[in-house]
């Protein structure tokens, strides 16, 4: 029997919903949540998900840190949600929708600096895999449609999770051995920015057929611990789809995952924070 002590336990991110005087309901209070599928994917290999709350704020008590979420999880993997604040890589808003939420992007890169210094693997989904692009020195596209000229409509408000595009994936790469004799496949897309500069800690291994965005990265250091994002949706894949299969992704990352679980462990305090992160 697998007891809940040998299952790897994975840390979610939160979203969240900031304070709202007008809503009816937990009116002027923060919510912090996870989208079901996400989580459902995760615990679909047997994994226990735990969403890890923000350990900071008014409301806050007690001495619990992100530290001690990394240091309690097997792994990380930061999901999707609102746009990321131009400001997290230096820019200015170029529209007053895109403001992003400078809130969360706070709590993820202090979460992904927790996790590093540790040791632990992370996987990053859509605004997961900006984030860490961000967190790491890139930058990214406020809007494809605006700063990409010819760009495929990467997000379609009307059909969401159904609208499609094909990616080429990067032969040679760790992302086509898990998929081999694969070159081309099709994703879902619904994000409306993107990396514009990638960070110098990750090597792409997917882009867009139409458009050449960047789909997938990977740390390029083996050495170091695990990094990998996409820029799409694995856990809105559905048996049976075209889509490219989700599978090989999650057991790649949990085998990581479990590999890291055998070392011995990193305390936070015995490393320095990260250069660049929070």
């Amino acid at each position: 029997m697998v007891t809940a002590a040998s299952r790897l336990k994975i840390g979610l991110s939160a979203c969240f919903s900031h304070a709202d005087p007008q809503r009816s309901l937990f009116t002027g209070k923060t919510l912090q949540y996870v989208e079901q599928t996400i989580a459902h994917w995760l615990m679909s290999s047997g994994a226990m998900v735990v969403m890890v709350p923000c350990p900071t704020g008014a409301t806050m008590r007690g001495d619990v840190t992100f530290d001690h979420y990394a240091e309690w999880l097997d792994g990380l993997v930061l999901h999707g949600g609102a746009d990321v604040w131009p400001g997290s890589y230096g820019e200015e808003p170029l529209h007053e929708n895109w403001g992003g939420d400078r809130v969360r992007d706070e709590y993820d890169k202090a979460l992904v600096a927790a996790f590093e210094r540790v040791g632990k693997p992370m996987f990053g989904v859509c605004r997961g895999l900006q984030l860490l692009n961000v967190a790491f020195g890139g930058t990214l596209y406020q809007d494809i449609n605006t700063q990409v000229p010819d760009s495929f409509v990467h997000r379609d408000a009307a059909t969401y999770d159904l609208n499609y595009h094909s990616i080429d994936i990067r032969q040679g790469s760790r992302l086509s051995s898990l998929y081999p004799g694969v070159e081309r496949a099709r994703v879902n897309s619904i994000h409306h920015q993107a990396i514009k500069d990638l960070s110098p800690e990750f090597d792409a291994e997917a882009y867009s057929v139409t458009d050449g965005i960047v789909e997938a990265i990977r740390r390029k250091d083996a050495g170091k611990s695990y990094i990998a994002a996409v820029q799409w949706h694995p856990e809105f894949h559905k048996i049976g789809s075209d889509t490219i299969d989700d599978s090989a992704m999650l057991e790649d990352f949990l085998r990581a995952v479990a590999e890291a679980r055998r070392r011995p462990a990193i305390k936070a305090d015995d490393v320095q924070l990260v250069e660049g992160l929070a």
